[in-house]
């Protein structure tokens, strides 16, 4: 038995007038998700617990089976185990954003999160420089890929800047960053860091980036390992650094597909290569796709629709296609919604579909929102949905 379970990030939504009424998900052609919503068990899954901000790395920790209460330090931890840095207990790891503000002071608002999606081609040479000219014993900047970058700060951990309320940048978009700059004032070093580099991205900088935004902070991420919790041999395949991350972590194998950018433009063809030759020797594929979420932030009712249609005609169908044959539990869902409306991402249970050998057909038309309220059926801890999902597929007891 083959399991592969499929995430499209931030695709849930909330019904739009421009799309008369329908959500993205109910806009879109997914004839694939639909014929496994009609042939198999649809419902609802809380992937965020209680009190736990709605962010990807929260969420797809769950999604993996690893309850993000007991283990989630922070976002800046996971993507340093995607990056394999070799860390102190005591270090403080922060999410680094290439951002956009309109002044870096009480005035300035937040315009954009990820710097115009500034390429990595162009972000890593700035990162390479702010280490080079403000990186000092107590931070180091670690270039990433895109707007994602990391900045270490050695023994923080045992400061206060451990419970520094920050917001992700995603989260502000068009707001003013008053609050924020008032937390990063608390510390001084900090505060000079973030500063500095204002000023060295100021200088013969041709791109958009104009700031950084340290966020997402945490102690080093431990995570069990996935192949003893769920007796099966998994990889992640993922163009971003969180899922990567989760999968250095949890001992799983960790694929990269060149091409892939977390985008709606992204190497599609090469993910599903990727997890059928993964699938020749292993049990288990999480399949990560962005462009949801990515057009979800910036509001784009079209090219969201869109990023939905093409997770299901060239991500689910030739999987489908080339594994017909085969004995195969698939598992669709979204890690959290991303609503048009709001820009960012929200606590809505999100719709799952698991379809195993076997299974009573649920008869559903379509797989969406509302569909998957209809049938009562909800997860109340997000992190259940791979127990659920290999029981029923007869893995697990």
């Amino acid at each position: 038995m083959k399991v592969l379970f499929l995430v499209a990030d931030g695709m849930g939504d909330w019904s739009l007038e421009e799309l008369g009424g329908k959500t993205p998900l109910e806009a879109a052609e997914t004839p694939n998700m639909d014929e496994l919503a009609r042939t198999g068990i649809v419902g609802r899954c809380k992937t965020i617990p209680e009190g736990m901000p709605p962010g990807s790395d929260v969420a797809n920790m769950a999604l993996l089976g690893f309850d993000p209460a007991r283990y989630h330090t922070g976002r800046g931890p996971i993507e340093a185990a995607a990056q394999g840095l070799t860390l102190d207990a005591e270090d403080l790891v922060w999410r680094l954003n290439l951002v956009t503000v309109s002044q870096l002071d009480k005035d300035g608002f937040m315009l954009d999160y990820s710097s115009g999606h500034i390429s990595t081609e162009q972000s890593r040479p700035l990162v390479e420089r702010l280490q080079r000219e403000i990186g000092n014993d107590v931070y180091e900047f670690v270039p990433g890929i895109q707007y994602r970058h990391l900045l270490v700060q050695k023994g923080g951990a045992q400061t206060d800047d451990a419970a520094m309320a920050i917001s992700p940048p995603h989260d502000i978009t068009d707001k003013p960053i008053k609050m924020d700059l008032r937390a990063f004032s608390r510390n001084s070093e900090l505060w000079d860091v973030i500063f500095k580099a204002h000023d060295l991205l100021a200088d013969d900088n041709p791109t958009k980036a104009n700031s950084i935004w340290p966020w997402g902070q945490g102690r080093p991420l431990i995570l069990p390992s996935f192949a003893e919790t769920f007796k099966l041999h998994g990889a992640v395949i993922s163009a971003v650094d969180l899922i990567k991350g989760l999968g250095f972590a949890s001992g799983m194998e960790v694929i990269d597909v060149e091409g892939a950018t977390g985008l709606l433009e992204t190497n599609y063809a090469g993910k599903v290569q990727a997890t059928l030759d993964y699938l020749k020797h292993g049990d288990f594929a999480f399949v990560h796709l962005e462009g949801p979420d990515e057009c979800g932030h910036g509001g784009e009712i079209e090219n969201k629709t869109e990023a939905i249609r093409r997770f299901d005609a060239l991500v689910v169908a030739p999987l489908r296609e080339a594994l017909k044959d085969e004995e195969v539990t698939w598992v669709i869902c979204c890690d959290h919604y991303t609503p048009i409306a709001v820009r960012t991402h929200t606590m809505d249970p999100v719709p799952f579909v698991v379809n195993a050998p076997g299974m009573e057909l649920s008869g559903l038309a379509r797989f969406t929102e509302q569909t998957a309220d209809s049938t009562g059926i909800v997860l109340e801890h997000g992190h259940d949905l791979m127990t659920y999902a290999l029981q029923k597929a007869g893995i697990l007891p």
